[in-house]
């Protein structure tokens, strides 16, 4: 029974910041490798982000030094730093883990 809830989102500027979190309730979040996926209006969803139980992380191409995956084992969480954000950044943001179990999604709107 696996619950993944996403907040966070919301309508920036380009350039702006925001940070996602994902709060996972049931199952033994530790050992999960966390992700972040997004949908833009039109696309397939897209491996945004990964963070494994090591620590180990993977970044999409077009985020790479501008996002930042981390998670915290004792609040049974997930983040996403956005930094420098543009416009096709914009998307629903999905917090999965093992890309099996998905939230509802978060929205973030880049614009000016």
């Amino acid at each position: 029974q696996v619950q993944l809830v996403e907040s966070g989102g919301g309508l920036v500027q380009p350039g702006g910041s925001l940070r996602l979190s994902c709060v996972v309730s049931g199952g033994i979040f530790r050992v999960y490798a966390m992700g972040w996926y997004r949908r833009a209006p039109g696309n397939q969803r897209e491996l945004v982000a990964i963070i494994r139980s090591s620590g180990s992380t993977t970044y999409a191409e077009s985020v790479k030094g501008r996002f930042t995956i981390s998670r915290d084992n004792a609040q049974n969480t997930v983040y996403l730093q956005m930094n420098n954000l543009k416009p096709e950044d914009t998307a629903v943001y999905y917090c999965s883990v093992n890309s099996e179990r998905w939230g509802q999604g978060t929205q973030v709107t880049v614009s000016s």
